[in-house]
């Protein structure tokens, strides 16, 4: 769910109508101090290679290599019962005109969604089992981020509400501008943040955590892994997800490993050299026969 200010009120915008972005693997473009840097999933997957001394440290812990991305509906909040209780307390009878002109539709959708914002401001409990999940990963030092539409002053305040801001190097919110859901993520690769190291991952390195179709190709448009929650889509419309899971109590470090086993390590990979010639093979003057034949070898006896 996202919302966009109008008249002091939240218009709702379905998730399932953003774009899910880099279908071609497209990214988004940014301003730098030198001029317009277009940012592309190939272009990170390129810029973004460790260097020999972060892939030391990676091959000796390989669990800091990877970079996690939160979405936030019903992943870090439980975004659907919040839309739920804001739905019962809709004075339905009176707000459903019999004739649905557009004016009374458009008053009766932001009246559903300032009732669910304000309820989203006063949330204080994260989704069940997602604290120690966080707190695993980060005895890992594994960086994570959360990507939302949501504003970041009231996203701060509600990730400080939950106790879960320390857990956060980066957080994508509606103020970074980003058109799609693909291109959330990208930048959230590109955020990830320490105050004593630079930890940005590429995205072949992340892994997003999801509940709904449409994110997952999202992910994987972007070369990331993706980890899909059981619960507001049924398993069956999750199954190209790389794993599914009903809760994140059934998560360990180890599934992040096997994640991205088939892939390997490029760290003890042979480097390209430069093929040296081959020495001439030695021709004897003999017309008969192009290499040494016996008349012009050496005679066994002069042979130590």
């Amino acid at each position: 769910m996202s919302y966009v200010k109008s008249s002091h009120c939240f218009t709702r915008i379905s998730s399932s109508d953003r774009a899910i972005g880099a279908e071609y693997g497209e990214g988004f473009e940014t301003f730098r101090p030198n001029g317009l840097l277009k940012v592309d999933v190939d272009f990170l997957n390129d810029r973004l290679q460790e260097g020999f001394l972060r892939r030391i440290r990676y091959a000796m812990k390989p669990d800091e290599a990877y970079g996690l991305i939160f979405s936030w509906d019903n992943v870090v909040a439980d975004s659907r019962a919040l839309k739920l209780d804001a739905w019962n307390q809709l004075p339905l009878k009176k707000a459903l005109p019999k004739e649905k002109n557009e004016a009374d539709q458009d008053r009766l959708k932001m009246r559903l969604s300032q009732l669910y914002h304000d309820k989203l401001l006063k949330i204080s409990e994260p989704i069940e089992g997602l604290k120690e999940w966080l707190d695993a990963v980060s005895t890992a030092r594994i960086p994570c981020a959360v990507v939302s539409s949501f504003d970041r002053r009231n996203m701060v305040e509600t990730l400080e509400r939950m106790g879960l801001m320390k857990y956060f190097q980066a957080i994508v919110t509606e103020e970074d501008g980003m058109e799609s859901i693909a291109h959330r993520f990208l930048s959230a690769a590109v955020k990830f943040k320490n105050k004593i190291l630079q930890l940005d991952r590429k995205p072949s390195k992340c892994v997003v955590f999801e509940d709904n179709p449409r994110g997952i190709t999202a992910a994987h448009n972007c070369t990331m892994m993706a980890v899909a929650l059981i619960g507001a889509h049924p398993a069956y419309d999750l199954v190209q997800a790389d794993l599914a899971v009903g809760s994140f109590s059934e998560l360990s470090v180890i599934n992040l490993r096997r994640l991205f086993a088939h892939k390997g390590s490029n760290f003890m990979d042979l480097e390209k050299q430069i093929a040296e010639k081959a020495p001439p093979i030695p021709t004897c003057k003999c017309p008969f026969s192009v290499r040494i034949c016996r008349s012009c070898s050496p005679s066994p006896s002069f042979i130590l």
